[in-house]
């Protein structure tokens, strides 16, 4: 039965509106209509305004009465998300966000993996989107600039990894090169006058990732912090932020250290067991010289990806889990990128677009284990993120939008692909995956 909206689900749902109409990357994940051709604005300016924006929905939220207990469930977990984006903001984090896997640098080229392509006005949409790569990058640069007047520029190895990640953008056989050069409609060939024109919009977005990497170089990398450690306070601020709740630092320090030994402990078990008197390292090798288990090239990674995916679909299907028909297609690719990051995007609201799982292999790396890389399939596919994700985007009747398409912690959705590696080994798949013999 569908629930009836009320005064906090309109509240939640307007909010989610607001989002994608401020963040046009946000509005493409999301397949809401709208910003095709934009980009996402990350000045300070930008950032000034959506702290304003979450202080004056905060406001409105905490005189609200809740309906009932979902409301009140809402209403205290977007109060907790606002107020820790805005104590993010006034401690300064948001101008030195920088890092290796996700962050602007990287989101801000990520939106063309998921941009329409069909159609001649969906290149169109995107021949004036890589032309505002510049403005992005421009308001980003802005922002850490701060940091750097501020004397809170990021840490030395994430500059570092962003430049790498740059000069891999404005290479010869670049991305944005590379993406109008393959340009085609599904049913029809593009005008040469398009064609022309993404070639010039590529090359100014190329630019643009060349005008960054040299801010990055000259100016951000020479005031760089040489340590990663960001303080008590504000790693407790992003524990918070990623968790969900309030941990003793210390305690969960000692906890990790506990954890730690166990898992050591646990491989070392694993190695005796796959060469017995065999140390960790001297297993990884064994395994390596496997010949069954090796994939060669980046085509025979993603058909296995997808054969793994769809059959771990089929299996779990109305025996463990009731998966709803537009959950099953889940689509397996290799990213345009080598940055060497696996990760997962969610299906659009009305699943034109499906959930996907993208591997980012680094450059020069042509051989794979299965053995080693099954346990990241069922992680960033299904049970993991693709069935937590597109689940809670596919439950309209129950869940207003923030709760469905905006809240995230990781912790939880971190937590639940790693339990659902776990899951899988006690439902028996990697037995009969891995092929391994010991």
């Amino acid at each position: 039965m569908k629930r009836p909206e009320t005064d906090i689900d309109k509240v939640a749902n307007d909010w989610v509106k607001h989002l994608a109409k401020r963040s046009p990357s946000y509005s493409t994940y999301l397949g809401f209509p709208g910003g095709e051709g934009e980009m996402d604005d990350y000045s300070p300016d930008a950032l000034k305004q959506d702290r304003k924006d979450a202080a004056e929905l905060a406001s409105k939220l905490e005189k609200m009465a809740a309906a009932d207990e979902v409301d009140e469930v809402t209403k205290d977990a977007m109060l907790q998300d606002l107020n820790k984006e805005m104590r993010l903001y006034d401690a300064g984090l948001y101008f030195r966000n920088l890092n290796n896997i996700a962050s602007p640098a990287q989101d801000i080229r990520d939106v063309f993996d998921l941009s329409p392509t069909a159609t001649e006005q969906d290149w169109e949409h995107l021949a004036s989107r890589m032309n505002k790569v510049g403005f992005s990058l421009g308001g980003y640069t802005d922002s850490l600039r701060l940091s750097i007047e501020a004397g809170d520029a990021p840490a030395r190895r994430q500059v570092e990894e962003i430049i790498t990640q740059a000069n891999q953008i404005t290479a010869t056989d670049g991305f944005f090169r590379e993406f109008a050069k393959n340009a085609k409609a599904a049913d029809s060939e593009l005008p040469e006058s398009l064609k022309q024109d993404l070639a010039a919009a590529a090359e100014a977005a190329t630019a643009a990732y060349a005008k960054f990497g040299e801010f990055l170089s000259s100016e951000l990398l020479p005031t760089a912090s040489e340590q990663d450690a960001i303080g008590k306070e504000r790693y407790g601020l992003l524990s918070e932020r990623f968790l969900g709740a309030r941990i003793d630092v210390d305690e969960t320090y000692e906890w990790g250290k506990q954890e730690l030994a166990r898992i050591v402990a646990e491989q070392e078990a694993v190695a005796e067991q796959i060469k017995p008197g065999a140390t960790v390292e001297e297993a990884v090798a064994h395994l390596e010289k496997d010949p069954s288990t090796k994939l060669h090239g980046t085509e025979e990674l993603q058909k296995w990806m997808q054969r793994l995916s769809d059959e771990a679909i089929e299996k779990l299907s109305g025996t463990h889990f009731d998966i709803a028909e537009p959950l099953k297609k889940l689509e397996c690719m290799i990213a345009p990128t080598k940055h060497g990051g696996i990760y997962y995007t969610g299906p659009t609201d009305d699943f034109s677009r499906p959930g996907r799982m993208w591997w980012s292999v680094p450059e020069g790396v042509t051989e794979f284990d299965t053995w080693r890389e099954t346990t990241t399939v069922y992680h960033e596919g299904v049970p993991g993120h693709h069935l937590q994700v597109a689940q809670q985007t596919y439950v309209k009747d129950t869940l207003n939008d923030w709760r469905r398409l905006a809240s995230w912690t990781s912790g939880h959705g971190e937590g639940w692909a790693l339990y659902a590696e776990r899951l899988m080994d006690e439902l028996g798949f990697y037995r009969r995956q891995a092929r391994l013999s010991f």
